[in-house]
């Protein structure tokens, strides 16, 4: 496991802070080079991340994307306006304006803020979902740009198609291959118009995403509980929902203080992570140590990450597991949503805390459990199958009180919102509910750490066969399962899961480093964590190497 560096928690060096200016010129001067693998466009879990210092987030890389994009759109006939969102990361307002130069020049209609503000990408979701309601034709989709809580040097572009969830690998593995085919090219069939002419298109329409969201928030969350005098606080670190907390907080006249309202590309005011960087990951104690340290002021306060899809739930007790909150969120929302579909069920990813699976049976509820992405949740969201779905790096998201889909991409205004309805109406707050559910379905220990692995490695991790793994028992007990694909949806996990009846590992190889992940936990103490990681950790190298 990485050690904790000296600065982690700390208020950064400014000598770590980044050199916006180099960023933004790099953005437009440096060009990749599409024959080397590392410079390519490559779209993740959530779209093309990179930096412009590396060569990995450029200008040539949003042209080439975002014509890929109109074109797919001409393909699949969609013909409805664009939504174009970004978030406050510095090379955020430099994509959206090459994206906006070819999207004019294709002639698709973009809506972007009505204020030229920043916009979450759970706005940019409920906008796609509001305008797509009852239609069958001139559907709408979108655009976010950001690399959601990575630091500040990074940039990030995604696509959201029709659904208003992220894209799924069939979408944007068209996306990805004809963007790399144009720059392949050197951009020769990429349309384009100056960004001043973009700006004044008729095609370039404004829309007010904060008005429209924070309007709907009182059918999604109830607002009422939350006039009742409880103490809220929020730290929108730097975000793109630092406007919408405090027009939420006007609107429905609930106590919210917003701790800060600051924007810094350099996010000099965060607190460094684990690691020793800016990271705005409000999962991480390190990075959220702002808002812990105010704690005592309120009855229970979160943060949200720069696109607001992230959600940190901070009670007196300090911040709360991500797993810990979403398991207290399952529970209350279906017992406090008497309007959702009877067989409306509970997605999870297969790298969440089991104490979830034991919420969703003392419910009776369903339990799906799927590989790690939050595009596997859309579709259940969309027909009601699904209540909610979360996954263990602290996003989720939840149905209307009605039943129908509020947003199809994680949303951390809600979950926010959400413990302080929770808090609100139970008269406790969710780690309290928490604490208590454990006390009934047992305390889990869990952890995630990472592993060295080569790239060849990896590779053979992701298509791993259970057959690949003769081992019969775990730290102790009889294996009860071995999983290379999510029992929820029968799709590929990319990885490894072992379960017992009281534990379970998970390996997945990292997309970015060379090291894979290893999810543990257990249901019995801490050593027995120790045990199952130490057991997981040669189970995993035995097969890799009898694979290769």
């Amino acid at each position: 496991m990485q050690p904790v560096h000296p600065s982690a928690g700390k208020l950064p060096d400014p000598t770590i802070l980044a050199d916006i200016p180099g960023l933004l010129g790099a953005y437009h001067t440096v060009h990749p080079d599409p024959a080397l693998p590392a410079e390519r466009v490559a779209f993740g879990t959530s779209g093309h991340r990179g930096s412009s210092l590396t060569g990995t987030f450029t200008e040539d890389h949003i042209l080439a994307i975002t014509q890929a994009i109109c074109e797919y759109r001409r393909e699949s006939g969609i013909d409805g306006p664009l939504y174009l969102g970004i978030d406050t990361h510095a090379l955020s307002e430099s994509a959206r304006g090459s994206a906006l130069e070819v999207l004019a020049a294709n002639s698709v209609t973009v809506l972007v803020d009505a204020h030229d503000d920043f916009t979450p990408t759970p706005a940019v979701s409920h906008a796609i979902l509001t305008w797509n309601r009852g239609r069958s034709d001139g559907l709408a989709d979108g655009i976010v740009v950001t690399p959601s809580h990575n630091p500040p040097e990074d940039g990030g572009f995604k696509y959201n198609p029709p659904h208003g969830g992220p894209a799924d690998s069939r979408v944007t593995q068209v996306i990805q291959d004809r963007a790399n085919a144009l720059l392949a090219a050197g951009l020769r069939d990429v349309k384009r118009v100056p960004l001043a002419r973009a700006l004044t298109a008729p095609t370039t329409r404004r829309h007010e995403y904060i008005r429209s969201y924070v309007e709907d928030l009182q059918y999604v969350v109830d607002m009422a509980p939350l006039r009742g005098g409880i103490r809220l606080g929020v730290d929108p670190m730097g975000g793109a929902g630092v406007r919408y907390w405090g027009a939420i907080a006007e609107r429905y006249r609930i106590p919210l203080t917003v701790v800060s309202e600051e924007v810094d590309p350099t996010f000099r005011f965060m607190t460094v992570d684990r690691d020793g960087k800016i990271r705005m990951d409000c999962s991480s104690a390190y990075a959220m140590q702002r808002l812990i340290g105010l704690a005592d002021r309120f009855d229970v306060a979160w943060g949200c990450d720069p696109d607001h899809d992230r959600h940190g739930i901070v009670t007196r007790s300090g911040l709360l597991n991500p797993n810990a909150y979403l398991a207290a969120a399952v529970f209350y929302l279906f017992a406090h949503r008497p309007a959702w579909p009877a067989a409306a069920g509970v997605g999870k990813t297969v790298v969440s805390s089991g104490v979830i699976d034991r919420v969703a049976a003392r419910l009776g509820r369903t339990l799906v459990e799927v590989p790690v992405g939050f595009k596997w949740f859309v579709d259940g969201l969309l027909d009601g199958s699904l209540g909610f779905g979360g996954e263990e790096s602290a996003g989720a998201t939840f149905l209307r009180m009605d039943g129908r889909a509020w947003t199809t991409d994680k949303d951390g205004i809600v979950m926010g919102l959400l413990a302080g309805e929770m808090t609100a109406v139970l008269g406790r707050d969710p780690g309290e509910l928490y604490h208590e559910l454990t006390g009934e379905l047992g305390r889990p220990v869990y952890e995630r750490i990472d592993a060295p692995a080569t790239r060849e490695q990896k590779a053979i991790l992701s298509r791993l066969s259970p057959t690949q793994v003769p081992a019969t028992a775990l730290a102790g007990e009889r294996i009860t399962g071995l999983l290379t694909e999510a029992p929820g949806n029968g799709a590929p996990i990319g990885g490894l899961k072992v379960c017992t009846e009281s534990g379970w590992f998970a390996a997945r190889p990292s997309g970015t480093e060379d090291v894979y992940k290893l999810y543990a936990e257990s249901f019995r103490d801490a050593a027995h964590l120790r045990l199952i990681q130490e057991e997981a950790q040669a189970l995993v190298a035995a097969a890799l190497s009898g694979a290769q």
